[in-house]
């Protein structure tokens, strides 16, 4: 059964890992008498990081910079930028990072561990990006221990723009990083410019000098909140933004992950794919068998026992927030599919992406073997049976994200 710390914290998009405060809607139970986890995938994101060289936030030291050299001087709840340091590194996690990657791994060996056979040591697999790399070996250092070579090989598959890699499934979509797959990145900006217009008119009126502050300046601001904290520990930038306005923050990344990987998406799927036909591969023990011209997977590594074995108990990958995103968009959990309007967020909605791929998050897939059939609708008495009166053994799969159960139901 999952160990789970709750909170009821606000949440933002780029934010520290946590379980999943509210759940996807269903009831949970723990496994009843009998009923045994006989095996179990695993996609781990990586940990909390500094930013990417290509994000918008990275500009945003030298937007402040332009500025104070035009002669503009912040006044008021900004004055702190007329001496401000950029101090975040690049790519990398930061130390809350490997912390949390750490973190997971001891509660997966609490959770798994009983899964691993000392006598057949494991293959994992990770990317060449050095915070993938980092993420896998501070998992595999808190799930083994310091000494963790010895029970696992860690493959590190090339992540390279051409290249065939299931955990970097960008890399091998054409229309990926065109205007195909452009929607979540434009349905974002227009929210941006509803949710952060007071926001904006806000700063200017702390500012001399009539400077040319934008939408995009605010939004880099505020976007400058999650990457120090998780990066320093604290941000001056948090307290300049109502609850209202974080609210707004949070959405704004829902969208941009639902018309970019989502099922809003063209390319959603495309980026998934190549994970869900080696998970139903691992599942029934075969190598994959994908349609001619399928190119989503490495057929090369896919039909090698030395990078994909197929007789393991624990199968251990990490991944991107967005190629996470779009397996489970792949999966076909339609749960995730409600239309997410550029006006504002719908009540109750499902999609929130600090509860499904924050920092560390991880989705796990359980192989779950019962005695008999287990009741959808079990008793609150702990004395009645939670098995059916008839039927035999019975296989279920259960997929987990950042410790909630996702209810299949709900989209199958």
């Amino acid at each position: 059964m999952e160990l789970a710390l709750f909170s009821t914290s606000l949440t933002m998009g780029p934010r520290p890992y946590m379980p999943n405060p509210s759940g996807f809607g269903v009831k949970e139970y723990p496994l009843p008498p009998g009923t045994n986890i006989t095996q179990m995938h695993m996609v781990h994101r990586h940990g909390s990081r500094y930013p990417t060289s290509s994000a918008s936030v990275a500009t945003f030291p030298d937007r402040v910079a332009e500025l104070l050299g035009n002669g503009t001087r912040f006044t008021g709840d900004l004055a702190f930028l007329n001496s401000w340091e950029y101090q975040l590194g690049k790519e990398e996690l930061t130390a809350l990072g490997r912390q949390q990657l750490f973190d997971s791994g001891v509660l997966n060996w609490f959770n798994y561990g009983r899964l691993y056979d000392p006598s057949s040591p494991l293959i994992a697999r990770t990317t060449t990006q050095v915070r993938m790399l980092q993420s896998a070996e501070n998992f595999l250092n808190g799930f083994f221990g310091p000494n963790w070579t010895k029970n696992v090989t860690l493959k590190v598959l090339t992540e390279e723009t051409g290249f065939k890699n299931p955990l970097a499934g960008d890399k091998a979509c054409p229309n990926n990083d065109n205007d195909r797959s452009a929607a979540g990145d434009w349905a974002s900006t227009q929210w941006q410019e509803r949710y952060l217009k007071s926001a904006t008119d806000r700063f200017r009126q702390s500012m001399t000098g009539n400077p040319n502050w934008t939408i995009e300046d605010t939004y880099n601001a505020q976007t400058m909140c999650p990457y120090e904290t998780v990066g320093l520990g604290y941000s001056p930038f948090c307290s300049l933004f109502t609850r209202e306005e974080w609210l707004g923050f949070e959405y704004s990344i829902d969208l941009s992950y639902y018309g970019g990987n989502g099922f809003a998406s063209p390319t959603g799927r495309a980026v998934g794919v190549g994970y869900v036909e080696e998970l139903i591969a691992r599942l029934q023990h075969h190598y994959p068998q994908p349609d001619e011209g399928f190119t989503a997977i490495n057929e090369t590594l896919d039909t090698n026992p030395s990078t994909f074995p197929l007789n393991q108990n624990l199968y251990l990958d990490f991944s991107h927030d967005t190629t996470i995103f779009s397996m489970l968009t792949a999966l076909g959990l339609t749960q995730f599919g409600e239309f997410l309007p550029t006006s504002g967020p719908p009540p109750n909605r499902h999609l929130v992406v600090s509860h499904i791929v924050p920092f560390a998050g991880r989705f796990n897939i359980e192989v779950i073997k019962a005695p008999r059939p287990v009741l959808a609708r079990r008793s609150g008495d702990p004395q009645a049976s939670a098995y059916q009166s008839e039927g035999g053994e019975t296989i279920y799969v259960h997929l987990l994200m950042n410790q909630r159960t996702i209810p299949l139901g709900r989209s199958i």
